[in-house]
């Protein structure tokens, strides 16, 4: 991975010059557009509970990364209705359509941002459905993936050994702070300054939706659609009175048996000569690491814990 830049966002002087810069950037069509990878934590993240920290990555396509804490435990509405020079505010840039804004689930993250502070998001693209997307069959689509799963699975297994460590020590070290069942609790969140090992796991969160984007979004022109499709109904319901934020049926893939055929004939690999000599018969089951449900990690967490919303 790139170099990582990271800062705390705790003034509105600071978010000032923060969307000064991202409108200034999105304005310039002689630039490079940079993509936003946000990340919220917080204690009961959803309608019900609260938001505490908002973690915005940016990627310029430059050597360092700037991965942005945004304190929303202490700045509240001035998050995001505080505005630069040119007028706009951090509300106005989430609600552009034209702005990507990557989310690995955007469901309670949108819930949360729209009941507190009335920000209707724009222009998402979520990973978790870009990754159920890339299955090969209806059946390895039945659960989605945690953040995880999905991470361990792919970006890890690409970076060196004292990387793959590193992150792993970052997630264990925070959720042991945060997750009730390990003695933490979300109210740490909350804590400020914001502790060290919570400050390395929003970034380290974050720091590795670029790559999940990058290694799924391959090929996404075909399915890019429904997924697309997906994600908008996603984000109306959040918005919608009756939305739920917890439960065992967020763990189920969205796709429709239409969905699915589409998806099966798109994702299909070509029929093999099994009579071609090359072929070693030891590929048959593409599908042998698709999630069933039936492992610690199948899917978020959330399923098995009704009293908070899904952690990162």
């Amino acid at each position: 991975m790139r170099g990582i830049r990271t800062e705390i966002i705790n003034t509105t002087e600071q978010i000032s010059v923060l969307v000064d810069w991202l409108v200034l950037r999105h304005a310039s069509s002689d630039l490079y557009l940079p993509t936003m990878y946000i990340d919220l934590e917080g204690v009961d993240l959803c309608r019900e509970g609260s938001i505490s920290i908002l973690t915005l990555l940016i990627d310029t396509g430059i050597s360092t990364i700037g991965v942005y804490l945004i304190d929303v435990h202490l700045l509240g509405a001035r998050a995001f209705n505080t505005s630069g020079v040119k007028r706009k505010t951090m509300k106005d840039i989430l609600e552009d359509e034209k702005i990507p804004k990557v989310f690995f689930d955007v469901r309670n993250d949108s819930d949360a941002l729209f009941a507190h502070f009335s920000v209707a998001l724009q222009g998402v693209e979520d990973v978790q459905l870009m990754e159920s997307a890339t299955r090969k069959t209806t059946a390895s689509r039945k659960f989605l993936s945690g953040l995880a799963k999905c991470v361990e699975k792919s970006v890890l297994l690409e970076l060196g050994g004292n990387t793959r460590a590193s992150w792993k020590l970052a997630k264990e070290k925070g959720e042991r702070l945060f997750k009730p069942e390990l003695g933490g609790s979300y109210e740490i969140f909350n804590q400020r300054p914001i502790p060290e090992d919570i400050i390395s796991y929003c970034a380290g969160d974050v720091q590795c939706l670029p790559g999940l984007r990058e290694k799924f979004g391959r090929g996404a022109n075909r399915w890019q659609a429904l997924v697309n499709e997906e994600t908008k109904k996603r984000v109306v319901a959040s918005q919608k009175p009756g939305y739920q934020p917890h439960g065992p049926n967020r763990a189920m893939a969205p796709w429709s048996d239409h969905q699915n055929m589409t998806l099966d004939q798109w994702n299909s690999v070509p029929p093999r000569n099994y009579f071609d000599g090359d072929w070693d018969g030891q590929d048959w089951d593409d599908d042998q690491d698709w999630d069933d449900g039936r492992d610690d990690n199948s899917y978020e967490d959330w399923t098995r814990a009704p009293w908070q919303g899904p952690p990162s």
